[in-house]
């Protein structure tokens, strides 16, 4: 049955309307985005056999072009809208830091880097320009390596400091394998780093680990 069929208290658009996107299900909200489903199957009906399909949104966020388009009725404007709508979540992200200090909001410092990092297929490391309010300047990803190693190197990380005026920064780098827990060269790469960074007094105020479903912070983990 089309969802417009549906009574009303039971359709996804008119439950967002009355109670908050966050009341609603994984499949009710990609339905909304879907819109409209195929012959024989509801918008969705679509959103749950894609879920299903892509094993979660994270999968399905990461699909490329041609396994996007692989499902009947989801097109090239399909796949264009949801990559426009990840990129304004991530860019709504990003002028929060530059608005806030990123103290006052770690669990969002993780959801930007998790958003731009996280589905990755190679290892990317990046680093967050912060000023001495701690509110972001940049976010840079200087370094790009294989699916297990990534090579950094600290001058390029203190040049691009001094160059952003950053009074501190925060290091951050994923894990394509999908676990966040860091190898003991991680933690040897952050103390070189942090030693590097201090004689210009900058300061290292956490290194995270993502992967598109979990982060790990080292400040937490008392490893800075």
């Amino acid at each position: 049955m089309p969802i417009k069929d549906w009574p009303e208290s039971e359709r996804p658009r008119e439950r967002l309307l009355s109670h908050g996107p966050a009341t609603l299900s994984d499949a009710e909200l990609l339905a909304i985005f879907l819109r409209t489903g195929v012959a024989g199957a509801s918008a969705l009906d679509l959103a749950r056999a894609l879920l299903q399909r892509f094993d979660g949104l994270n999968a399905l966020v990461a699909a490329s072009l041609t396994e996007f388009t692989a499902t009947k009725g989801l097109g090239e404007a399909k796949y264009v809208q949801l990559q426009a709508a990840i990129e304004l979540a991530r860019r709504a992200l990003d002028e929060e830091l530059r608005r806030n200090t990123v103290l006052s909001s770690p669990d969002r410092v993780r959801q930007y880097l998790q958003l731009r990092l996280g589905q990755r297929e190679h290892e990317v490391f990046a680093v967050l320009y912060l000023d001495a309010q701690n509110r972001l300047l940049k976010t840079e990803e200087l370094f790009r390596g294989t699916l297990t190693q990534t090579s950094v190197h600290p001058r390029e990380v203190v040049k691009q400091a001094l160059r952003h005026n950053a009074a501190a920064v925060i290091l951050a780098h994923n894990h394509p394998s999908g676990l966040a827990e860091p190898s003991r060269a991680d933690e040897l790469l952050t103390k070189v780093l942090k030693e590097a960074l201090a004689l210009v007094e900058v300061r290292v105020l956490d290194h995270l680990i993502v992967t598109a479903n979990s982060a790990v912070s080292f400040a937490e983990r008392g490893l800075l």
